[in-house]
This record gives structure tokens, sequence and C-alpha cells, in this order.
């Protein structure tokens, strides 16, 4: 007896030590140890040289053994009678379509080549269902990262902090699950959690580390909130490589916990929501059921073949051959048996969207989107069919572009136009050839006889943005006709770059009482031949070549923009000797908590001889007038909104806005504002002032400053504008320095 209670003591002892052991080996791994060495050997364990196949297949799809398939009656109440109103056979409907095809496919192939950091995508073939040509844009979507070692990790369109980063280590705790093995290769499991709740969607998931080569082995992540995201990475150990490298990754995307819809990818798919007050019997929508699938496989990996990225400025590249690919390369090489909606999703949705025409509708979208209309050949500009300003009244015309039913590598260009209160038609005539495609590089010549704002400052590289309606030349009343002939070149040949080369030869008449005084002569007209070039420079942005043109698919900031301009003496009757160097700034850095900062600077230094309508006036946008609801207009963009017309003109000149945007509030369903705090300041000087002679006007040498909110698309668009100006060009009267404005914003998701 007392020796059966020995060894049952002693087994006592043995399991308390194996725990404590075990106890002591898992705290031992619980801290994040093992990720601090994950993160100092990754830049290793990446692989940097290398060339690789991948087949992706994106459905959007059903399980259609989830849904009931029921037909309802629908009912109304009338006087606490509920009354037949029609039959809703939608579920019933559903069900059979997604039991015969997917709702909808893409397929594409591509080469990935990685050089360093380098990274780029040639699309060899593609199939989108229901388009003989793809919707480009699409294949610029980041679903999944491609790689999983850099420091932020992209996940449908969002980023989030990569758990194997630096950042990583402060924002999750890790914790050690178990040793496994994975193709005889031992492995830890380590599981890794937000160590702060958060209202947005915050990423979690488990890790599984080679134990020698402490890479990644395997990854498996989700979300869980608004929409619900699996995002898992599979990798295979290399013996030529001596090292894990991918070989296939998954994505699935499924309603979350919303009770409002949930837009994403564009707002091009939405997740009904779930609230009870809207839908109290608890019916259940589509977008339940609905899921994203997108599947990776890699094939043929070759390391230390390539030497040099072609055209590294171009992140993806399409060709004409990939879309045009034969079927059976498909078939061949990549023809999943098991899924036989496939072929049905094709054949049907290939017949519905060439019924219902959708292919020419979007074409035709995107060109209204931009300002024109499609007619036959010929592209109508919406924007000269009607404006309206103080000088000219009503602005009535017509204006387009030829299209490419016309000729791909000739466009002709113009309008003609009429103001209804000078009196006076105005017109504008360009012809110009493409001759280089990849750099879309276009030769042209051009004729305007055309009015401009005095003073205005512009970049010839900005393309003119149509807009529904345009509220700042509503205020304009000061003008300057110039009638010009213009040689001009443009190209993005520089990677990166938009740019703009010209010679330019204007008669400029001001529309107003002026003279400028130059060495006892005075002007009231003259003429001035100028050589310029404008060039946009976006050294961030990630850009996708097409068959078509060079598209920017990811927009990232800083951005830059310059100019210079300079007249030729004694060229074509020449007049003055000046120049103009101009420079731009813009910064944007959009947050995950759906905050926004944006900062802007502007600058420009005139030199030479120069006339009041070639200097700077700081872009007014105020009304001179006694009382604050007088001056109640329309807000403008980048402009000064309680700086009156006319009032500050400088051949020197530097513009600073800092704006915080914050996050849409719903007020209701339908009222979604968006406010934002605006703080501007601009500082200038004018040489030799003297010369301009019969208008009035100070200088900015001592500053301009005024803070304000903008409380944008209150209600379709309209929202409510209020500034305030301050420092030493305040006004000595409190309510002459108050602004209030209205703003017009319609998102057109341009």
């Amino acid at each position: 007896m007392i020796l059966k209670r020995q060894l049952s003591l002693i087994c006592f002892f043995i399991t308390l030590f194996v725990n404590i052991k075990t106890i002591a080996q898992v705290n031992s791994f619980a801290d994040d140890s093992i990720i601090k060495k994950v993160i100092l050997y990754k830049s290793g364990n990446k692989a940097k040289n290398y060339e690789i196949t991948a087949y992706n297949k994106l459905i959007i799809t059903a399980n259609p053994d989830l849904i009931q398939g029921r037909i309802d009656s629908i009912f109304i109440t009338k006087r606490d009678k509920k009354i037949f109103s029609k039959i809703d056979s939608s579920d019933y409907n559903f069900k059979r379509i997604v039991s015969k095809q997917h709702l909808y496919q893409v397929e594409k192939i591509s080469k990935y080549q990685i050089i360093n950091n380098q990274q780029k995508e040639r699309i060899l073939a593609t199939k989108m269902a229901g388009f003989k040509e793809p919707i480009f844009e699409y294949f610029a979507l980041q679903l999944q990262p491609f790689s999983v070692y850099d420091d932020k990790y992209s996940l449908v369109e969002k980023e989030y902090t990569s758990p194997i980063s630096t950042k990583g280590l402060r924002k999750y705790n890790y914790t050690f699950l178990e040793k496994s093995f994975l193709e005889n290769r031992k492995v830890y499991k380590i599981l890794f959690v937000p160590k702060q709740k958060s209202k947005t969607d915050q990423l979690e998931g488990t890790l599984f580390i080679d134990s020698e080569k402490l890479s990644i082995a395997k990854i498996e992540l989700r979300i869980s909130g608004l929409i619900k995201i699996k995002s898992n990475h599979y990798f295979q150990y290399n013996k030529e490589l001596g090292n894990w490298f991918p070989i296939k990754s998954n994505l699935s995307i499924r309603k979350g916990n919303s009770k409002a819809p949930v837009k994403i990818l564009g707002e091009t798919i939405t997740f009904e929501g779930t609230d009870s007050k809207l839908n109290p019997e608890g019916k259940k929508y589509a977008s339940d059921f609905v899921e994203i699938r997108s599947n990776t496989s890699y094939f043929e990996p070759k390391f230390n073949q390539i030497l040099k990225i072609k055209h590294p400025d171009i992140a993806i590249s399409i060709s004409e051959n990939a879309i045009s690919k034969k079927e059976s390369l498909w078939y061949n090489y990549f023809n999943d048996s098991t899924d036989v909606r496939s072929s049905t999703t094709y054949f049907s949705l290939d017949s519905l969207i060439q019924k219902r025409k959708y292919e020419k509708k979007i074409k035709i979208g995107r060109k209204v989107l931009k300002g024109y209309y499609p007619i036959g050949f010929f592209d109508v500009d919406l924007r000269y069919i009607f404006r309206y300003n103080n000088y000219e009244g009503f602005r009535l015309g017509l204006g387009g572009v030829t299209n490419e039913k016309l000729a791909k590598n000739y466009k002709l260009e113009g309008y003609y136009v009429y103001g209804t209160k000078d009196g006076f038609f105005k017109g504008f005539i360009s012809n110009s050839f493409r001759v280089d495609n990849r750099s879309e590089t276009w030769l042209g010549f051009s004729y305007k006889d055309d009015v401009n704002e005095i003073a205005s400052t512009s970049f010839e590289i900005d393309k003119p943005t149509f807009k529904i309606y345009d509220p700042r030349p509503l205020n304009l009343s000061t003008f300057y006709n110039h009638v010009t002939w213009k040689g001009f070149i443009e190209t993005k040949i520089i990677p990166k770059t938009e740019s703009i080369w010209q010679i330019s030869q204007s008669d400029i008449t001001p529309r107003f009482d002026y003279q400028y005084k130059l060495n006892d002569d005075l002007y009231t007209n003259f003429k001035s031949t100028l050589l310029a070039v404008s060039l946009q420079w976006n050294p961030f942005s990630k850009y996708m070549q097409t068959p078509n043109k060079t598209i920017e698919i990811d927009k990232n900031y800083p951005k830059f923009t310059f100019q210079f301009s300079k007249t030729i003496p004694k060229l074509w009757n020449n007049n003055f000797n000046f120049g103009k160097v101009d420079f731009r700034f813009d910064y944007q850095k959009k947050f995950n908590s759906n905050h926004k900062l944006m900062f802007l600077f502007e600058g420009g230094y005139a030199f030479g001889d120069i006339p009041i309508t070639n200097v700077y006036n700081h872009s007014p946008n105020n009304l001179n007038k006694d009382k604050i609801i007088q001056r109640i207009t329309f807000a403008g963009k980048d402009s000064f909104e309680t700086m009156y017309f006319n009032e500050f003109f400088s051949n020197k000149y530097a513009f600073f806005q800092l704006e915080h945007q914050f996050p849409k509030f719903q007020i209701s369903k339908r009222i979604k504002p968006v406010f934002s705090l605006i703080t501007k300041y601009g500082v200038g000087s004018l040489d030799n002032a003297d010369r301009h002679l019969y208008i009035n006007f100070k200088t900015l040498e001592k500053g301009y400053m005024e803070s304000g909110f903008e409380l944008n698309q209150i209600y379709r668009g309209l929202g409510f504008v209020a500034f305030y100006r301050y420092g030493p060009n305040q006004l000595p009267d409190f309510e002459d320095n108050i602004a209030i404005k209205l703003s017009v914003k319609i998102d057109l998701g341009l």
C-alpha cells in the first residue's frame, strides 16, 4: 500500500514536471523572439532574382445548396389587414441561376519578373466573361499581394500592417501553438492577433515558420468585420533555391456583420446590410450567399536567368495578343474539370452582355465621365454646350474631338462658342498625329481665338476636367482676349511623366481699362512669342501598359508639376522679354481609419518685362459686396474664398494649403456629408508695380491667411463652406473677413 502511494506520488511529480516543462516551453515561444528573427532574416529569405508563371481565376459565385429557392407571396397592410400584393420569385430564380453557372468569372495567365525590389507582371492571356476587350482596370485591383514579405499587406484594396514587420511587433500579440511538420521540415505554428480592439477591420491569422530557415512556409490570414476575408498562401520547399517558394494562394470574400450595405472593389460589389429594423423578418438577400473566390497557382520558376526588367516603370503590361489567345491554351494547361459551372458561365454571360450591349454602354459611360458623349466618329465635349460668367454672360456652343472610329493615330478637335453678353464668337481648332504608340507621343498644331481670366495660374499639362457644375467662373468679370497659334508635342516618353513642349504666338488684348508702361511707351495690346515646357511627374505611382494607352493604376503621392516658359525676343513681333517658372507639390495620405490628409504647395516666379495678364492673382473667389449674404456664391477649388477678385497681384508667390478630411458620417440613409478642416496661406510681391496703369490692387509681402471648414456632399452633391480671413491683411470690419459659400462636389467615380 505504501509502495503504491509512493509510485502514485512519483507519477504525480513526473506529470507535474512534464507539464511545467511544457508550459515553460510554450511561454518561451509566446513572446515575439521568433518573429524578431523572421524579420531579421526576411530580406535574405525573400527570393530576389527570378521569374514565374501564374494562373489566376476569380469567380463570383454562390452555393445553391444553401439557398431555399422558395417563391414568396408579398403582402401589404391596409387598415390592419394583410392584402396580397405580388409574387416574389427572386429567391427561386437566384437558386436556378447559380445551380447552372457562376455569377461572374475572370481568368488570366501572367509572367512575373522580380529583380531585387522591382516587380513586373506581363499578362500573357486573359478571358473576361462577356467582353471581347477586357476592362483593363480590373487587373490593377490589389485583392491579394504577390509577396508576403513586405511591411504592408494589401488585401482587397486596403493596406494592413504585416505581422512580420517592425510595426507588427508593436501592433500584434504572438502566441506559440505547436511544432508541426510540412514536407518533412519542422515548422513553428504561431498565432497573431491585434493587441487592441478597433472598430475598423483588423488582420489576424496563423504563421508557419521554418525552424531552420526562419522563413514563411505557410500563412493563413483572416478578417472578420464588415466583410469576412480569408487569405492563404502556400509554399513548397525548393531544393534549387534552398528555401520555401510560393506554389499557390487563395482568397475568399463573404458578407460580414454590418447593418448598412457595404460596397467593395470600387463599389462594384454590394453586400446588403442586416439591420433588423429595415428587415424585421430576417429575410436572406442574395448577397448573404455570394462569395468572391480568387485562386492562383504558380508554375515553372526560373532563378537567376534575368538580368534586367524591360520598362521597369510599367508595373503591368498587357498586349493585343493577350486578348486574342486561343481557347486551346486554357483547356490544355489550365482546365479545371471539377468546376462544371465555368464553361456555362462564359456562354451565358457572353450572350447576355452582347444582347444587352453592356460593353458598348461601358465605353460610352467612360467617355461621359470624362465629359464626352460619342456620336459616331465624333465625341461631343459636354463642357462647351453651356457655361456662364460675368463677362460673357451665357456661353453657348459646341465642341468635341474625333475618336478611334475615324483614325487611331490622328485626331481633330475644336469648339465654337458665343457669349450672349459680350456678343462675340470664340473658337479653337487643333489637329495632331500620333508618332509613337507606346510613349503616346503626339505632334500637333492649333489655333485659338478666345478669352481668359487675367493673371490666372495654369499648367499646360493639366487636362481640362469635366464638372457637371463649375461654380468659380460665375464670379469672373476680368478677362483678356488672345489669338494664339501653337505648335506642340505631347509625350510620355520620360518614365512616369506626362509633358508638353510647345511654341506659341499670341496677340493679347485686355478687355478692361489697362495700360502697361515700358520705356515711356504705353501698351494697350501686345504680342508674345513663347517657348514653354510643362511636365507632370508621378514617381511613386504605378502604371499599366495596355494595347491602347498607359494607365495610372495606383495613384501614389507626392506628385510634382514643373513648368517653364520664356519669350523669344524679336521673333514674330514679340513685344516683351519675360519668363516664368512654376512649381506644384501635391501630397495626399489616406489612413485605414478613412481619415485623409492633403497638402498642396504652389509657387511661381515671373521675371522680366511682364504685363498684368501674365502675372499671378492668387486665385481669389470673393465678390466685392458689403453684406455677407450678398457674397454667398459657390466655392472654388484651391482658391482663397475670402480674397476679393483683383485684390492682389504678384510676380513672385507661394501658396500653401493643408486639409484634414474626416470620414463620412451618416445622418440618414441618404445624407452622408464629408467634413474637412482647411488652412490656407499665401505670400507674394510685385516688382515694378508702377508699370501697371488704370487698375487698383495690393501686394502680398505680409502674407495672406484664411482658415475654415467644408461640409461637402450634404445632399445630392450640395454642401456648405465657411472661411475666416485673419493676419496682416485682415480687413477692419469683422463681417468683411467672413466668406460663406455653397459647394458642389458630385462624385462621378473619376
